[in-house]
């Protein structure tokens, strides 16, 4: 099923209202779909340079309001609507673990991180800031910093080297920006041995 779903998802890079589709996918992967934007986004930059920094405006305005839908879900709506799709994709036992250990300070750094590197998944982690009552405003802007960092720094590598890069940032990327993910949590857990 994952396989049909990226596959169709990388086809409608080619499409006329490939834009859309971007801000769509972008959207609900924020909240509840599992496909990240970057299957869609990587093509529609390569085939169009010259519209790559406003695809990436696209991408992370669309992620951080369906970041908010996540929120939502969390805030107003887990039982009936989050806790669901989370066992849809398999994701609640580790919401649940997440949600039984995590305090605020450990939330906003999982905000970064899951915004830049998908660690953990961002679904889990903006559902989880709307179950522990996140201040909207402050989750909006922990978005916006960690899904514009991605998105816009996607798209200057897309534009200084286009499609020489292409295969590096479908296989190593994820594997870069998760390391950096890795040093913030440890320079937080660091600071947090120093400070207490």
């Amino acid at each position: 099923m994952l396989r049909k779903l990226y596959a169709w998802t990388l086809s409608l890079a080619g499409r006329k209202a490939a834009e859309a589709w971007l801000a769509l996918i972008a959207f609900v992967e924020s909240s509840i779909f599992l496909v990240p934007a970057d299957v869609l986004f990587l093509p529609m930059a390569l085939a169009r340079p010259e519209r790559v920094y406003r695809y990436a405006f696209v991408a992370t305005a669309a992620s951080v309001a369906g970041g908010i839908a996540g929120w939502l879900l969390g805030f107003y709506a887990y039982e009936s609507i989050a806790k669901p799709i989370l066992a849809f994709y398999g994701k609640l036992d580790t919401f649940e673990q997440l949600k039984s250990h995590v305090g605020e300070e450990q939330l906003n750094l999982l905000l970064v991180t899951s915004g830049l590197a998908h660690l953990p998944p961002i679904k889990v982690v903006t559902i989880l800031a709307g179950v522990a009552h996140v201040k909207l405003w402050h989750f909006v802007v922990s978005a916006v910093i960690a899904r514009g960092l991605r998105f816009y720094l996607l798209a200057f590598l897309l534009k200084r080297y286009g499609v020489t890069i292409q295969a590096f940032i479908e296989k190593r990327l994820g594997l870069i920006l998760g390391a950096v993910a890795v040093v913030l949590i440890g320079l937080y857990v660091a600071w947090r041995l120093l400070a207490g």
